[in-house]
C-alpha cells in the first residue's frame, strides 16, 4: 500500500512540474506573435511565480525571447514602412529593456552547477548572440525614450545597458571594441536622462561611470558635481558623502582640464576648506600661483582661503592683487570689494584717538579702495543687486565716517 501511495505522490509531483513546463511551452509558442505578447507575458509571470519553474533558466530564456522576438517583428515592419501604424517605438524600447533583464536572469541560472557539480549551459550562447546583436538598438532606444520625455528609468536604463555591455562577460569582440568616447557619450546621456527625470543619485552614478572611464567631456564633471550638491541640499544624511564625492570629482576635473576650467579648482579648494584642510588648500593655490602669477582668479581664490583661515591682512592683499590684474572677473571683483570694505569697517571701529593721518590711511586703503573696485565691477554688470547693495554701504560709510 505504501509503495502505491508513494508512486501516486511521485506521479502527482511530476504532473505538477509537467503542467508548469507546459505553461512555459505555451508562452514559447506565442513568441513572435506581437498581438499575443500580453498573453505570453502573463503565462511567464505565472511560471516565474511557481516554485516548480521559477528557478529554471528556460523560464527566463523564453521570457526574454518573447520580448526580443516582438522587437524584431516590429523592427522588420519599420524597415518596410517607417510610418507603419502598428509599430510603436516606445513599446519596442520597452521590449529591449524587458528582454535584457529576463536574459540576465536566465544567464545566472544557466550557469548553476548540476547535481554532479558540472556547469552545462543550455541557453547562454543564444542569449549572448541575441543581446550582442541588439547592442546599437539600446543607444537608439535611449534616444527615443529621451525625445518622448521618458527620461527615467527608461532612457537612463537603455543608455546604461549600452555603456556597460562591453564590460560584460558575454560581450562579443565587436561590442568590446566600441571606443571609450562612444561609451562615455552613452553614460553622459544616461546621466542627463536621470537628471531630467529628477533622479539625481542615478544621474551621479552615470556621470561617474563616464568620469572613471576617462571622459573628456567637461560638462560630465559639472553635472556630476551639480547632482551631489543638490542631493546634499535635500538630504542631510548625504552631506558627508557629497563632500567626499565633490572633492574627488573636482580633483579629477582639475587634473584633466587644469585652470582653463576654474570650476574644478574652486570646488577642490572649497572642499578642502570645508574639510578643515586649510594648509593643504593654501599649498595647492600657492603652487598654482607660482605657475600662473598673472591669474586673477587664483589670487581671489587664495583671498577666500586666507579669509577662512582668519588672516584678514593676507586676504585683503590677495584680493587687491586679483583686482589689479587685467583678467579679473566680475565675481572676484565683487568678493574683493566686500572683503576689503569689511576689514576697513573693523579697523575703523577699533581705532581710538586716531590721528587724521591714520583715519585718512584707513579711508584710502580700505573704503576708497573698495569703492574703486565696485566701480570696476559695475562697469561689467551694472544691474547686479548684490553689488549695488555693497556700493550703497560703502557710500554711506564714506559720507558718515569721513565728512
Amino acid at each position: 500500500m505504501k509503495k502505491i501511495l508513494t508512486f501516486a505522490l511521485c506521479l502527482a509531483a511530476a504532473g505538477s512540474i509537467s503542467a508548469q513546463k507546459q505553461v512555459v511551452d505555451q508562452a514559447n509558442k506565442l513568441a513572435g506573435k506581437n498581438d499575443k505578447i500580453t498573453e505570453a507575458r502573463d503565462l511567464i509571470k505565472q511560471a516565474a511565480a511557481n516554485p516548480e519553474t521559477q528557478n529554471d533558466a528556460r523560464t527566463y530564456f523564453v521570457a526574454g525571447k518573447i520580448e526580443f522576438d516582438a522587437f524584431d517583428n516590429s523592427f522588420k515592419k519599420q524597415m518596410i514602412n517607417p510610418k507603419d501604424p502598428s509599430v510603436n517605438p516606445l513599446e519596442m524600447g520597452e521590449q529591449l529593456l524587458n528582454g535584457y533583464q529576463e536574459f540576465l536572469k536566465a544567464l545566472s541560472l544557466d550557469s548553476v552547477p548540476n547535481a554532479k557539480g558540472e556547469i552545462k549551459p543550455k541557453f547562454s550562447k543564444d542569449i549572448a548572440s541575441k543581446i550582442n546583436g541588439h547592442f546599437n538598438d539600446y543607444f537608439n532606444a535611449g534616444g527615443t525614450f529621451y525625445n518622448e520625455k521618458k527620461f527615467y528609468p527608461e532612457a537612463y536604463e537603455a543608455f546604461m545597458i549600452y555603456g556597460n555591455m562591453p564590460s560584460k562577460s558575454f560581450a562579443s569582440k565587436e561590442v568590446k571594441s566600441t571606443p571609450d568616447s562612444v561609451l562615455n557619450t552613452a553614460f553622459f546621456n544616461a546621466g542627463i536622462s536621470a537628471y531630467a527625470g529628477n533622479n539625481l543619485e542615478a544621474g551621479a552614478n552615470a556621470f561617474k561611470h563616464a568620469r572613471l572611464n576617462n571622459s573628456d567631456n567637461y560638462q560630465n564633471y559639472v553635472y556630476e558635481i551639480a547632482c551631489w550638491q543638490y542631493l546634499a541640499s535635500q538630504d542631510s544624511t548625504k552631506v558627508d558623502q557629497a563632500k567626499n564625492e565633490i572633492m574627488e570629482i573636482a580633483e579629477a576635473g582639475h587634473k584633466k582640464f587644469g585652470i582653463s576650467q576654474p570650476l574644478f579648482i574652486n570646488n577642490l579648494i572649497n572642499s578642502l576648506v570645508l574639510d578643515n584642510q586649510i594648509d593643504k588648500a593654501l599649498n595647492e593655490v600657492n603652487t598654482l600661483i607660482s605657475q600662473n602669477p598673472e591669474n586673477a582668479s587664483l589670487y581671489g581664490l587664495r583671498g577666500y582661503v586666507n579669509d577662512r583661515k582668519g588672516d584678514d591682512d593676507a586676504s585683503v592683499e590677495d584680493y587687491k592683487k586679483a583686482a589689479s590684474l587685467p583678467d579679473v572677473d566680475f565675481e572676484t571683483l565683487k568678493n574683493a570689494s566686500k572683503k576689503i570694505f569689511k576689514v576697513g569697517t573693523q579697523k575703523w571701529n577699533n581705532i581710538e584717538g586716531a590721528t587724521p593721518e591714520q583715519r585718512q590711511e584707513i579711508k584710502t586703503k580700505y573704503f576708497q579702495y573698495a569703492k574703486d573696485i565696485t566701480e570696476k565691477a559695475k562697469a561689467m554688470k551694472a544691474d547686479d543687486s548684490d553689488l549695488n547693495y555693497v556700493i550703497e554701504n560703502i557710500d554711506y560709510a564714506l559720507e558718515t565716517f569721513f565728512n
